[in-house]
């Protein structure tokens, strides 16, 4: 396979969400911009998944930086984060997640490895089902999971201990965007009494406004009538009211403190 062919496979895993993941998109752009390093292909690469600061930002550093210490960074700031998300599970706490984060998959893994018992609840996610990725990548690390389907997320997270959301973005004012659903989970487990953290790297921060990414109707319902219209909204906001922290490799923080610290 030539490199143009290269290039268009790797963009289009991109955008169908075949990689999914801000950290795997990253990687993978890295990967298709080392094929063609100029600006012209560096604009398409942004241009795949506007809702993805992390994408910009290896974008951005590739020309300042070696590749090898862009991704480098990555691992140590998982390590970070394990140490932190560790000292908030309790034992024989029961975890609600939505969608898929490497970031959170990654830090449940290592506290299960370092003894804590713990039991996940996790969203399906719909329409591309993200949370099975999550729920199989747990199951296989000997996590006690529970898939449930997005309109059973009022039954379960009431009765659980905790959430652990990722993000996509991180935002100047504390809010963050995530996966649609993640407001409504946020708000609901406020109401509850139920800490939300939000897990991610910091290079999701941004301090520009970041466009919420609209997807293909076709993805709700391929073949649907014409005189029928679809939204099919990927991501939306998680107001920093319903937060209690966000955890990065900077730490344990508030949203506003965490705002301080990453500028």
């Amino acid at each position: 396979m030539d490199n143009k062919k290269r290039f268009e496979s790797i963009t289009k895993d991109i955008k169908s969400i075949k990689i999914q993941g801000a950290r795997n998109i990253a990687k993978a752009a890295l990967k298709a911009y080392s094929l063609f390093p100029d600006e012209k292909h560096k604009k398409i690469l942004i241009s795949l998944r506007p809702t993805e600061p992390m994408l910009w930002k290896v974008l951005d550093l590739v020309d300042k930086k070696p590749m090898n210490e862009i991704v480098k960074h990555f691992d140590e700031a998982q390590q970070k984060i394990n140490q932190s998300v560790i000292k908030i599970i309790r034992n024989n706490s029961k975890i609600f997640t939505h969608c898929h984060s490497t970031n959170v998959v990654n830090a449940l893994i290592y506290a299960k490895k370092h003894g804590k018992k713990f039991e996940v609840f996790n969203t399906e996610t719909r329409p591309l089902f993200q949370g099975r990725k999550t729920a199989k990548e747990l199951s296989k690390a000997k996590i006690k999971t529970t898939l449930i389907t997005d309109l059973e997320i009022g039954r379960f997270l009431k009765d659980t201990d905790v959430v652990f959301l990722g993000s996509d973005a991180l935002l100047k004012n504390g809010d963050v965007i995530n996966k649609i659903g993640s407001a409504m989970i946020s708000e609901l487990a406020s109401n509850h009494k139920i800490p939300v953290y939000i897990i991610a790297d910091s290079w999701k921060f941004s301090a520009k406004d970041v466009k919420i990414e609209e997807r293909t109707y076709k993805e709700v319902w391929k073949n649907a009538p014409r005189d029928i219209k679809i939204k099919n909204l990927s991501f939306e906001k998680v107001p920093s009211k319903y937060l209690k922290a966000i955890i990065s490799e900077l730490g344990i923080l508030k949203p506003k403190d965490f705002v301080k610290k990453v500028k």
